[in-house]
């Protein structure tokens, strides 16, 4: 553990990828295998289930620090994370512990199984034996909350370094439907796995946002196509079946059984990348259709009735065995259009059109219609480029519409994590129905830090309630909240939910009864809904 426990401090304590990387591959140079299975598991999301409820954990650690539970409760809304308030407040440990990160991962998981009071003697000695940065990283396991600022593609490159093997390949190898209880490091970066290859998805092409379209070029450099509000996905056909892959590494084949025939339809040894979506025989449905589906394991026939999805496809990375990543993007889109052109017309498989356009103003036409079409702007991508891993500037570019926009009133605030715990940073906002004001969002990103100190301040000096961490505040102050989408929600009190809502700038010049109405977002519901 002392060994992770460094590694996640230096990862904590900078903002520059060099340090990141070379933290990481130092590790990975020289933990014991056991250990980098589970650093890799970690890093990228498999996280070890909740152990043990965080009101036993409280109970616990106030207990222990000899400090009454309103005080304890108190300092964690001042410090904002649990984890590290518990890792603050116990006493010093009475011995040490040189035991691996892979001995506390399986402590934890013992737990799940173990009576309340085993749990406890288990977590009381644990906490004996750990100093205070190993105790914030085993209390952040055992809430299930462990979460670190290393992307896949920081995480593979630090491995490179370590391993030799190229970043893609690594990459490839990560994408696999793989698990720290049944691989090890060995297996999953060394060997070779045929079986895993399989069903194993290639890394995804991302886009930037265009800034400067001048910057680009002549608009025939380019093709255009809609950028769709669905999910990401690769669909693969090897070995005589068929896999589903988001983009968020999680094989969702399941949830979509309708996709099974193509398995058949298409050519054994074919990746396509393209969107999910709910469609209504013509055209997209809503995402707030689609997402019914997202969170299903398994589908009922109404719902496979209600919301039918298809697969509009805008590339091939894969055609009969071969690995077409590599060819100009001009060329897959002609052999993407010639596969499809074989399937049958009632396959849950479709071409995402082209966009045509003589110049740049053309296209920004075509943009502005967006939203009628359920797509949120457009994807411009170079006809010459490769399909590249993760990000790379310049080639592929996202050009989304503007945010809806609407202002309300801050009225609930929260302390932020990481080097934000000390601020006021997650704010519930609300706007008017009649005299009332009805909270309909929540939103924690779009401010300077500078903005942030300044609302903190403000917070602390009006504050009329606290709920735990939660502070109700006097409604004063008004944002401009900004987000992609809208939808109808059953759970939320005001019926209505946001899609990547975010403060997009703090409205100072306008008075809480200037604040928007439920009313006003219920007809931006019937028109972008």
């Amino acid at each position: 553990m002392k060994r992770f426990a460094a590694l996640f401090t230096a990862i904590d304590q900078t903002t520059r990828t060099t340090a990141k990387v070379a933290a990481l591959a130092d590790y990975f140079r020289t933990a014991p295998d056991d250990d980098k299975i589970w650093t890799i598991a970690l890093f990228s999301g498999r996280r070890p289930k909740r152990a043990v409820t965080t009101t036993r954990l409280r109970d616990w650690a106030a207990e222990i620090a000899g400090v009454p539970l309103w005080l304890f409760e108190d300092s964690y809304s001042i410090v904002g994370d649990l984890a590290e308030t518990i890792a603050l407040v116990l006493p010093p440990a009475a011995s040490v512990s040189d035991d691996s990160l892979s001995y506390w991962i399986n402590l934890l998981r013992d737990l799940s199984q173990a009576e309340d009071e085993a749990r406890k003697t288990a977590v009381l000695r644990a906490w004996d034996r750990l100093d205070t940065t190993e105790r914030l990283v085993f209390n952040k396991l055992l809430t299930g909350g462990f979460r670190m600022g290393v992307s896949q593609k920081l995480m593979t490159r630090a491995l490179a370094q370590a391993t030799g093997k190229p970043e893609a390949e690594l990459a490839h190898r990560l994408m696999g439907d793989w698990s720290p209880d049944s691989t090890g490091f060995a297996e999953l970066i060394e060997a070779d796995d045929p079986a895993a290859d399989l069903s194993r998805p290639y890394p995804f092409c991302l886009a930037y946002g265009v800034d400067d379209l001048a910057s680009l070029g002549p608009v025939t450099d380019w093709q255009a196509e809609w950028k769709w509000d669905g999910i990401r996905a690769q669909v693969i056909a090897r070995g005589g079946k068929l896999f589903v892959w988001s983009r968020g590494e999680e094989l969702i084949t399941d949830r979509f059984p309708e996709l099974a025939r193509l398995a058949a339809d298409l050519p054994d040894g074919t990746v396509l990348d393209g969107e999910l979506v709910a469609w209504d025989g013509s055209a997209p449905m809503p995402f707030a259709v689609l997402q019914k589906r997202i969170t299903r394991k398994t589908v009922p026939k109404k719902l496979l009735a209600e919301a039918p999805v298809i697969l509009l496809a805008y590339d091939v990375l894969e055609h009969e065995g071969r690995d077409l990543r590599a060819d100009p993007l001009a060329t897959r889109r002609a052999r993407l259009d010639s596969l499809l052109q074989t399937l049958p017309p009632d396959s849950p498989l479709r071409p995402s059109p082209l966009i045509a356009a003589p110049d740049w103003e053309t296209l920004a036409h075509h943009r502005a219609d967006a939203r009628e079409m359920k797509a949120e702007g457009l994807m411009i991508k170079r006809l010459s480029s490769p399909y590249h891993v993760g990000r790379k500037r310049g080639d592929w570019w996202k050009w989304k519409l503007a945010p809806l926009t609407v202002d309300a009133v801050m009225i609930y605030a929260q302390s932020g994590h990481g080097r934000r715990a000390n601020l006021f940073t997650d704010f519930t906002f609300a706007v008017w129905q009649g005299n009332d004001l009805v909270p309909f969002t929540k939103a924690y990103s779009g401010l300077t830090d500078a903005e942030f100190a300044e609302i903190t301040r403000w917070v602390r000096r009006n504050t009329l309630q606290r709920y735990g961490p939660v502070r109700q505040v006097t409604p004063h102050h008004v944002f401009e909240i900004a987000f992609e989408g809208i939808q109808l929600s059953p759970r939320h009190k005001s019926g209505i939910a946001l899609r990547f809502p975010r403060m997009l700038r703090w409205r100072q010049d306008k008075t809480v009864d200037q604040a928007d109405s439920l009313d006003h977002l219920r007809e931006m519901l019937a028109q972008y809904g």
